[in-house]
């Protein structure tokens, strides 16, 4: 194939907050390591290949820039990652990730280009027709790309022998059968390539700050891939299922790998020392689930000493007694991300998230009275919803105050059940794949059986405002963080964003 090539392989991150985030890009949107562009990088080199990563967002290139600099790189493939913030982010990013891909085919017709992540492991042949690209993962991607570089390198190159592989034979589209999943994590998939990230460039949330409101230095990080749990809206088994299947899982299981604790105190120490990190985020969808991985993790923290602060996620039904919360605190997780979603059991219960109004009270207040600040995320628009139980929902957030609340919309993510019911339901869904974007102009979440999509933005628009600007919460935050964390609040909400389809 390529014969001249300077580097085997260049791992982009696409990059363009303000299409995806309009102009809350610029100051509030939190920059986030691509923890699987810096995965799949370390796993590629002790492979023995040569690779280097391109983070557009962190560097804040524009697309042209991007890929300017990978032409000048001459790889021999050039792999776009279409990951996000969260799993639901993926989607979002193939607009500019697609015509990145076209803009490089313009400048070098000959050069391979891979794309694999959560969106096109949920649609590889929609994204193999769709994008110019000559290749495209079916699945979690680690040993796709190691398999596709081997035969890039070789004189014959054999595509029919790359597991996991998308591609075109005679301009028909070929389907390789999946590998099973990265099992070993700790020996396999080694940690992040943190010496090839611009490690300067990554930003907290302001949220995630309050009090002290230095932002930098910040990272994120992996300790478990996967959710054993099986919400409608959500996507993130998406990139794992075919590796799923392949590993003999049945339909209905999903997967839950664990880096075990010794290694995550490894990746740790090198962010502290090396980096000077302390505003750190555990990216695991499903954090607080195994109290031995947790203590363990919590455990070694404490035995460094470390002034770190923490934020991760968990289930109302998963934080079930004090001594873990106690635990989290006393190692630095100063906050928990929780996903009420809906006040509505009703609502709540037809996307499998299956808990009482009791205990979402039970659980924030005794993990607030430990000193742990709780993110309440909050979903508008779920299928169910009309407008009294939006209402509801709101009247919950605002009661229960929390430090800080995400409001989203629902969507139909690529990779989901819900996006699946959309299809079958004959459901409007966005033109572009900057419509699944919670802050773009042409967001367009899904209507409900009862609201229009533009009833459910709206909403969602006004509660945002009415919940950041309640004197109740501006009052808690600043008793409890101090009158510039609500001044930073106030410059927040200033912000308004455009709405195509309000």
């Amino acid at each position: 194939m390529n014969s001249k090539t300077d580097i085997d392989l260049v791992l982009i991150h696409p990059g363009h907050r303000t299409r995806i985030y309009q102009s809350l890009g610029n100051e509030i949107t939190a920059i986030e390591t691509p923890i699987w562009a810096g995965l799949v990088a370390n796993f590629v080199r002790h492979k023995g290949f040569s690779v280097a990563i391109i983070d557009g967002e962190a560097e804040n290139l524009s697309p042209e820039q991007v890929v300017q600099r990978v032409v000048d790189m001459k790889p021999l493939l050039a792999a776009v990652v279409v990951y996000g913030h969260q799993p639901s982010a993926s989607s979002q990013n193939m607009t500019v990730a697609g015509e990145m891909c076209t803009t490089l085919k313009e400048l070098n017709p000959n050069l391979n280009i891979l794309m694999f992540g959560g969106h096109v492991a949920a649609l590889p042949e929609r994204t193999m027709q769709e994008e110019d690209i000559d290749f495209a993962a079916c699945g979690e991607g680690p040993y796709t790309v190691v398999d596709l570089l081997s035969a890039l390198k070789s004189s014959q190159p054999n595509f029919s022998k790359v597991r996991g592989l998308c591609y075109r034979e005679n301009e028909v589209l070929r389907f390789n059968p999946a590998p099973p999943l990265v099992n070993d994590l700790n020996h396999e998939m080694p940690g992040i390539a943190w010496d090839l990230l611009p490690m300067d460039g990554y930003r907290d949330y302001n949220w995630h700050c309050f009090g002290n409101l230095k932002r930098k230095p910040y990272a994120a990080i992996y300790s478990t891939l996967g959710c054993p749990y099986h919400c409608t809206f959500c996507c993130i088994q998406s990139p794992f299922k075919e590796g799923e299947k392949a590993s003999g899982l049945k339909a209905n299981v999903n997967s839950y790998r664990f880096w075990n604790p010794e290694f995550v105190i490894q990746e740790i120490d090198k962010l502290v020392n090396e980096y000077g990190i302390s505003n750190l985020r555990f990216s695991d969808e499903m954090f607080v689930l195994n109290m031995r991985h947790v203590y363990g993790i919590c455990d070694l923290i404490m035995q460094r000493g470390y002034k770190l602060n923490i934020y991760a996620y968990a289930r109302i039904d998963t934080v079930k007694d004090d001594r873990t919360i106690d635990k989290l605190k006393a190692a630095g997780f100063n906050w928990l991300c929780f996903g009420i979603e809906s006040a509505s059991e009703h609502v709540r219960d037809d996307v499998e998230k299956n808990f009482s109004q009791e205990e979402i009270y039970d659980v924030v207040k005794r993990v607030r009275t430990a000193g742990i600040n709780v993110m309440a995320n909050y979903i508008f628009g779920l299928p169910e919803d009309d407008m009294k139980s939006m209402q509801t929902t709101l009247d919950q957030a605002i009661d229960l105050n929390c430090e800080f609340a995400n409001f989203y919309c629902a969507m139909a993510y690529p990779g989901s059940q819900l996006y699946q019911i959309a299809l079958k339901e004959k459901w409007q869904l966005p033109k572009e794949w900057t419509g699944y974007s919670q802050h773009s102009i042409d967001s367009l979440p899904l209507p409900t059986k009862y609201l229009s999509s533009a009833e459910v933005i709206r909403f969602r628009d006004n509660a945002w405002q009415k919940y950041f600007t309640s004197p109740k919460y501006l009052n808690m935050i600043e008793k409890k963080f101090g009158t510039e964390t609500v001044k930073d609040i106030r410059h927040m909400t200033s912000y308004k964003l455009e709405r195509q389809h309000a």
